[in-house]
C-alpha cells in the first residue's frame, strides 16, 4: 500500500496523513521532515542539504531522492507509506515512480476562503511540532470544528508552547496559495493521466473525512 497525499498549505495533509498512517500500519513520511532529521543527525546527506538550506537554495532533486530511499529501507515501510506532500513536481514524480509502485493519490480540495482561515489559525508547537487549529468553519454544507488543545496555548503532546508560524499569517497565505496551484497544476494532470488521482473534497473535521479517505484508499 503505498500512497501520496498532495493538498494545497493547511488542507490537512499532515493531520490526515499522520492518522491514517497509524491505522492502516504504513509509514507517514514527510520529506521536509527528513531533511530536518538529516541535518540535525549532522548525517552525510544532511551536511550536503544544509548547505544548500545556508545559501537559500531548494534541495536538489536527486540529494532528496536519496534520503526517501533510505527512509524506504526502514522496517515501518515494508507494509508500505503514505508521501506527505511529496513529490513537488511532474520531475519528481518521475524519479519516484522508478523507485516506487504507487497505488493511489489523494488530492485535498478545499476553497481559497476556507484555506486562507484555516492557515491563518493554525498553531504549532515549539516542542514537538503538534498541529492545532482554532478556526470553527461552518458553511452550508461544510462543519470543519477546531482542533483545540486541552489547555489554551499548550500541547496536549508534549506540554510546549503553541505558535502561529509567520509564513501562516494571512497576507503570506494568499501568495503561498497562488505558488502551490502554478507548481502543482502539472503533477496533478500527471496523476489524473495516469488514473490514480482522487480528488477529496474536504468538508468537515477528521472523524469525518478519516473514513472517507480510507474508503477511498481501499478501493484502490
Amino acid at each position: 500500500m503505498n500512497f501520496i497525499f498532495l493538498g494545497p498549505p493547511g488542507s490537512g495533509k499532515g493531520t490526515y496523513s499522520s492518522k491514517i498512517s497509524t491505522i492502516l500500519g504504513i509509514a507517514h513520511i514527510s520529506t521536509g521532515d527528513l531533511l530536518r532529521e538529516e541535518i540535525k543527525a549532522q548525517t552525510t546527506l544532511g551536511k550536503k542539504a544544509k548547505e544548500y538550506y545556508d545559501r537559500g537554495m531548494l534541495v536538489p532533486d536527486e540529494l532528496v531522492m536519496d534520503v526517501l530511499k533510505n527512509r524506504l529501507k526502514k522496517e515501518d515501510a515494508q507494509m508500505g507509506f503514505i508521501l506527505d506532500g511529496f513529490p513537488r513536481t511532474e520531475k519528481q514524480a518521475e524519479m519516484l515512480e522508478k523507485m516506487e509502485k504507487i497505488d493511489s493519490v489523494i488530492n485535498l480540495v478545499l476553497k481559497d476562503s476556507i484555506l486562507i482561515k484555516k492557515i491563518s489559525a493554525r498553531r504549532v508547537c515549539r516542542g514537538c511540532g503538534n498541529i492545532y487549529n482554532l478556526a470553527d468553519i461552518k458553511e452550508p454544507g461544510i462543519n470543519m470544528p477546531p482542533l483545540l488543545p486541552k489547555k489554551d496555548g499548550v500541547c496536549d503532546k508534549c506540554g510546549g508552547e503553541l505558535y502561529q508560524r509567520d509564513d501562516d499569517r494571512e497576507e503570506v497565505v494568499k501568495n503561498r496559495l497562488e505558488v502551490y496551484k502554478k507548481q502543482t497544476a502539472p503533477l496533478i494532470k500527471y496523476y489524473k493521466n495516469k488514473a490514480l488521482l482522487n480528488d477529496i473534497k474536504v468538508v468537515a473535521g477528521p472523524d469525518i473525512m478519516v473514513p472517507k479517505i480510507i474508503d477511498v484508499l481501499k478501493k484502490a
